[in-house]
């Protein structure tokens, strides 16, 4: 299971031109669900940890903002 750390979040707070970009990530309503916090949904984030790093894989911050990056250049359309 993906799971956001705060040396991950961290890295994101370092980057702000990669705020929007994270943005798109995160569902509509999010303030809706429990526990209110802007993530991606959880089969999305679990997919690409898995794929990323296999089942008991961890998510390194570099590799947070190395993907968000690469959203970025994908285009606005990228979901």
């Amino acid at each position: 299971m993906l799971v956001i750390t705060p040396r991950t979040m961290a890295a994101l707070l370092r980057h702000p031109s990669l705020w929007p970009v994270a943005a798109r990530l995160v569902p509509p309503r999010w303030w809706a669900r429990w526990p209110p916090l802007p993530l991606p949904p959880s089969g999305y984030a679990r997919f690409r940890a898995e794929t990323m790093y296999g089942r008991d894989g961890k998510l390194e911050p570099e590799d947070l903002i190395d993907y968000l990056k690469w959203c970025r250049s994908m285009g606005r359309g990228s979901r």
